[in-house]
C-alpha cells in the first residue's frame, strides 16, 4: 500500500515512514525538502498518484495567529483537494489531545479549523488526538518563563514519546478509516508543575518552578484534565524515566 507522509522528513513523520516501510508498505516522505509544498500545492498531484492513504503530520512554522490560521487552512484544503482527485482513499491527520478544549489558544484555533475541513471532507479520515511529547517538556518550560521564574499549573498531564506516537500515526494509517477521533497518550499521569520542576532540577537549571492554578499553558487557562485523554485512550509503551535515560544514553 503507498502511504503520502505529508511532513515525512521531521520528527514524525520520518518515523512515521520508517515505521510503514518495514511493516511493508510504500511510504513515501513529502516535505518541501522533497518538492511538496502543501501551501502552494506544488508537487502535490504527482506523489499522491497511486496512494491509498495521506497522513499529514506538518505543523504551522509560526505560532503567529494569522500565520497559524493561514497554514492550517490552506494546507489542509490543498491537500484534500489533490487527494480527491487522486482517488486517495484514507486521510490520517495529526492533533492535539485537548484541542476542543484550547480554543483560547489561535494555535489550537488553527488545528480547529484544521480538523473541521476535514471532518466536512468526502474523503474517510482519521484524526489521531496524542497528548504532548517528551521531546518539548522543555520548551513548555520555556514559554512559561519570566526571568528566573516559571509558573505552571499543576494539572494532570500524560506526555509521550515521539517514537510512540510515530507508532500510532502508522497504525492508524494502516488501518481502516474510522471516521472519526483516536485518543492516544503516555503511560503514566504527573503534575505539571512536578514534572517541569524534576526535569529542570534533573538538568542543574537555576529556574524555580513556581505552582499556580491560575498560570496559564500556551497561554490559555486548563483545568484538571484538559490535557489529557479519555480513560479509553490507546497508551504508548516508553515511560518517561527510560526515554531520559535513552536520551542521556546517546548523548
Amino acid at each position: 500500500m503507498k502511504v503520502v507522509v505529508i511532513g515525512g522528513t521531521g520528527l514524525i513523520g520520518s518515523q512515521v515512514v520508517a515505521r510503514l516501510n518495514e511493516h511493508g508498505h510504500e511510504a513515501i516522505p513529502a516535505s518541501p525538502a522533497t518538492g511538496v509544498d502543501t501551501m502552494t500545492g506544488a508537487g502535490l498531484a504527482d506523489v499522491m498518484g497511486g496512494a491509498s492513504v495521506v497522513v499529514d503530520v506538518t505543523n504551522s512554522p509560526s505560532f503567529e495567529e494569522s500565520a497559524v490560521l493561514e497554514f492550517f487552512e490552506t494546507s489542509t484544503r490543498n491537500l484534500l483537494e489533490a487527494e480527491a482527485a487522486a482517488g486517495v482513499g484514507h486521510h490520517v491527520a495529526l492533533s492535539v489531545v485537548g484541542t476542543d478544549r484550547l480554543s483560547g489558544s489561535s494555535y489550537f484555533r488553527g488545528k480547529i479549523a484544521q480538523e473541521k475541513l476535514i471532518t466536512s471532507s468526502s474523503i474517510p479520515y482519521s484524526i489521531v488526538h496524542a497528548t504532548q511529547f517528551y521531546e518539548f517538556i522543555k520548551t513548555i518550560a520555556q514559554t512559561a518563563t519570566n526571568g528566573d521564574v516559571v509558573r505552571l499549573p499543576p494539572v494532570l498531564f500524560q506526555p509521550m514519546a515521539a517514537a510512540d506516537v510515530a507508532k500510532a500515526v502508522g497504525r492508524t494509517a494502516a488501518g481502516p478509516p474510522v471516521n472519526g477521533i483516536v485518543e492516544v497518550g503516555g503511560p503514566e499521569k504527573f503534575r505539571l508543575d512536578e514534572l517541569v520542576r524534576n526535569v529542570l532540577a534533573a538538568k542543574g537549571d537555576p529556574r524555580q518552578v513556581v505552582t499556580d492554578p491560575e498560570a496559564p499553558y500556551w497561554d490559555v487557562k486548563v483545568s484538571e484534565r484538559t490535557l489529557v485523554p479519555e480513560d479509553d485512550a490507546q497508551l504508548g509503551e516508553i515511560r518517561f524515566q527510560d526515554w531520559v535515560a535513552a536520551q542521556a544514553a546517546n548523548g
